[in-house]
């Protein structure tokens, strides 16, 4: 018995202990992401028409055509830049069908970031794109669904970056299919910083977005919604086995309406 009282107090310790979070852009550059998608598979030309890498300042990020003229990304890629440009229908990297470039005064971070833990989104501003199947939009989420918390589900990420912890970034759009955990298992790894808007993905045998791109989309299958939104990951590394984070879109479904007018 007294065996067992030690371990159990053992275990407790090691589960009192919280994993950091770190942004995949801010990672050092040994494991900068940049959208590292890890042991995902290429994606075919047109699978995820909706996803757009955006170029700031010296940093690369993703993000998520919303409409004709608004896309859906991070508030850490967005801070601090003068202006992005955005490539749509690129399979290969910097390939794109087209590109557009936007200043800073077509950013709108949410107003509660960073001074909240969360509200890690933004939306970017752009001129009218014409919808085909290389270039195409994700629905977002209907207000029925606010307050689905999509344990359990499937979705998909998509964004470009190296395949393992340290690689050379390859050029063709990954994906990789990762289920949604409840809040509760993602906060055994992070305690307390997991709170309602935040969305949890496990990442088993190294299959991990390791945050995607900053910023990039995670649809789910059942419906093609766009649920999440690119946050964080793991300090230990995009291969580590810890959850990854991203931004509940159906927490957000109130701000995106009153500054872009969508609603489903």
């Amino acid at each position: 018995m007294k065996t067992f009282i030690v371990l159990a107090l053992a275990i407790a310790a090691v589960a009192a202990e919280t994993i950091e979070q770190v942004h995949p852009k801010d990672l050092p550059q040994s494991l900068k992401l940049e959208g590292r998608i890890t042991n995902g598979y290429p994606a075919y030309e047109g699978k995820a028409p909706y996803t757009v890498g955006l170029s700031f300042n010296g940093w690369w990020c993703g993000g998520s055509i919303i409409a004709h003229d608004w896309v859906l990304t991070a508030a850490h890629c967005t801070n601090g830049a003068s202006s992005v440009t955005i490539y749509y229908g690129a399979t290969w990297r910097t390939n794109a069908q087209f590109t557009h470039s936007v200043g800073s005064g077509n950013f709108i971070q949410n107003h509660n970031w960073p001074n909240n833990n969360g509200n890690d989104i933004a939306l970017i501003r752009t001129p009218h794109v014409d919808f085909w199947s290389m270039v195409n939009k994700v629905e977002l989420p209907s207000y029925n669904d606010r307050y689905n918390d999509y344990n359990g589900w499937w979705a998909v990420a998509c964004g470009w970056g190296g395949t393992y912890d340290g690689s050379p970034l390859p050029d063709w759009l990954q994906c990789v299919d990762l289920q949604v955990i409840h809040n509760s298992e993602c906060a055994q790894t992070y305690g307390g910083l997991i709170q309602d808007n935040i969305i949890c993905v496990r990442t088993p045998d190294g299959k991990s977005t390791c945050g995607g791109d900053s910023g990039g989309p995670l649809v789910s299958h059942d419906g093609n919604k766009l649920i999440g939104v690119t946050n964080w990951v793991s300090a230990a590394g995009c291969q580590s086995g810890h959850p990854s984070g991203f931004q509940r879109v159906t927490y957000h479904l109130d701000w995106i309406r009153d500054h872009t007018g969508i609603a489903y």
